[in-house]
């Protein structure tokens, strides 16, 4: 072992210790790596950063920006509301067309988000058809998941998969290139989860039949000033039913009240409400309420600034969890004001300045762009949406959704380079009006192109130093005594274990190296490696840290070992459709 690869191999381990404990922010490890690998001269400056000027990280950020166009100009709702008029009434049907929804929609749009929207029609749907909240959210963030490898951009995973690929030396992924072996996983995925996994999954009561799916309702105070239109009427006279709004009670002069509809409102009155997003909304437009915790902090920005809006999920190894936003001086840690929060299953009045935060809740946010965009990527709150509070217009729609159809066609006809087509339909957005620049550099989640930047550096410093020949040697001796196909299981296995204290993408960007370097003694071809490891990265459903398996963590009632029952034989399946299709897909 040479001190280059001692050095190489020291950093890895460093940085896994870092990224598995979040001592320090994904981004600061990231950066320094690279640092640290220019320093001790494994890589020169120029082969350090390379990875952040790749053809990938302009791709990446591209889909991010059109991906959040998409959602803006409504397309999702409107799949979604097709989704809920086709899934009414058998159990099967409607579990079906819920997961192939999510599955198609996510091979082009983030699993966040695409599991962030089908959630309230999943609900609404097992609602009609007598199922349980257990038995479909955590399918639909599974299909999500699922969806995502049947493209390069359905997630980050693939598209760092591929820039770590061309670094290496391999020709990179096109753009349709897993669509086979993608769908096949995907189907087979999604009939387990209709009619294998119900076993494994918690059973619960459905909830009385609605017509239509329910939104979250997030508990606020309102406060009624002086001058208010509504001082002086009783409440039925409000009419707070016009904002999706329910008064839980009234605290008036240190007191309590209930919330009868013939009291009437007096200045300096303070209502307690649960109100849909949609309805603050338009509560924060009202002359006749202003939302407490805007009137509160608002003035305490000194400079003037524009504000943004994103709803964010409290993970469940936040530092947050159990303590109060009084606690934690919430606005002077994050810059941001909580107008909001949602939890399941309450109903009783509540301030939420006193609520103890839970995993699972979900905060409406509002401050600068900036410190609001610091967020994404954090340990504590996961940016879920950006609320935006101006629709596009159908005209804006359209184009938004025929740029990005156009820009998909001539990069998959080779018509032009995918990264210049994504980029034009980005451009044309922008130019149309649909989205503003600000818009888009908030959709970035600049947290995750360091980390693809940066550990694409770690793997051609592990490439060029001969670590990853090193470590290899060890994967080539099981191979010869096992066979191929038990070094290249090795590998499927050591890149999902590795998603679990390092993210899906910096799994692949680990592993791919060794697996590359490995090829030539195992008599396989490295490009059908490096496309292994992967997939292999993008198919881990052993654990709820997955973003869109947080999203529905708390709504389905889940417990850390549900997801380990229903994801392990997931994963199982999922790694041996792999093992038995990629050499035939790439032999």
């Amino acid at each position: 072992m040479t001190v280059e690869i001692l050095v190489v191999l020291a950093i890895l381990a460093a940085a896994m210790l870092l990224l598995a404990t979040e001592w320090l922010s994904v981004d600061v490890v990231t950066l320094g790596i690279v640092a640290t690998l220019t320093i001790t001269g494994i890589l020169s400056p120029a082969e350090a950063f390379a990875g952040f000027g790749s053809e990938v990280i302009v791709i990446l950020a591209s889909i991010m920006v059109l991906a959040g166009a998409v959602v803006k100009a409504g397309a999702m709702d409107r799949l979604a509301e097709a989704v809920h008029g086709l899934a009414r009434g058998r159990k099967t049907p409607t579990l079906l067309t819920l997961l192939s929804a999510s599955a198609a929609s996510s091979a082009f749009l983030s699993n966040t988000n695409v599991t962030a929207i089908m959630t309230p029609v999943a609900l609404g749907a097992a609602k009609r058809a007598g199922l349980g909240p257990g038995r479909v959210l955590m399918p639909v963030a599974y299909a999500s998941i699922l969806g995502g490898t049947c493209t390069i951009i359905g997630t980050s995973t693939n598209l760092a998969g591929s820039a770590m690929a061309e670094r290496l030396g391999l020709a990179p992924f096109t753009l349709f290139e897993f669509f086979g072996i993608g769908a096949i996983i995907a189907v087979v995925g999604i009939l387990w989860l209709a009619f294998g996994a119900r076993w494994l999954l918690p059973a619960q009561a459905a909830a009385a039949v609605e017509d239509r799916p329910e939104p979250r309702r997030f508990f606020t105070t309102l406060c009624l000033t002086e001058g208010s239109p509504s001082v002086g009427r009783p409440l039925r006279d409000v009419k707070l039913d016009d904002f999706d709004t329910d008064v839980l009670a009234i605290a008036r002069g240190g007191e309590r009240l209930g919330p009868h509809h013939s009291r009437k409102l007096k200045a300096g009155d303070e209502l307690i409400v649960r109100a849909s997003r949609e309805g603050l909304l338009k509560l924060k437009k009202s002359p006749h309420f202003t939302l407490e915790p805007d009137e509160h902090f608002s003035e305490r920005y000194l400079e003037k600034t524009e504000f943004a809006l994103v709803e964010a999920l409290i993970a469940p190894q936040s530092r947050l969890v159990g303590r109060t936003l009084k606690q934690l001086g919430f606005f002077d840690a994050f810059r941001g004001i909580v107008l909001a929060i949602y939890r399941r299953n309450l109903s009783r009045p509540a301030r939420i300045e006193n609520m103890r935060l839970r995993a699972g809740d979900v905060l409406l946010l509002q401050g600068p762009e900036e410190a609001l965009g610091q967020l994404r990527g954090g340990k504590d709150l996961r940016v879920l949406m950006e609320v935006d509070q101006t629709a596009m217009t159908p005209r804006e729609g359209l184009l938004t959704l025929g740029a990005m159809t156009l820009a998909v066609g001539a990069g998959a006809l080779g018509l032009v380079p995918f990264s210049v087509a994504i980029l034009l339909a980005v451009l044309a957005v922008v130019l149309s009006g649909g989205i503003t620049m600000e818009q888009a550099y908030r959709s970035i989640d600049w947290r995750l192109l360091i980390l693809i930047g940066g550990m694409t550096s770690l793997g051609v410093a592990m490439e060029k130093s001969g670590a990853a020949l090193y470590l290899a040697q060890h994967i080539v001796g099981v191979g010869r005594i096992f066979g191929p196909w038990a070094a290249m299981a090795a590998f499927a296995f050591l890149a999902i274990v590795l998603t679990q204290p390092m993210s899906n993408a910096a799994a692949a960007l680990t592993v791919m190296p060794v697996a590359v370097a490995a090829a030539p003694g195992l008599g396989v071809d490295p490009r059908t490696l490096a496309i292994l490891v992967t997939l292999s990265a993008s198919l881990s459903f052993i654990s709820p840290l997955e973003p869109s398996c947080l999203l529905v963590y708390d709504l389905g009632r889940y417990r850390f070992m549900d997801y380990v029952r229903a994801g392990t034989p997931l994963t199982l399946i999922s790694v041996t459709l792999l093992l038995l299709l990629v050499p035939v897909f790439w032999p």
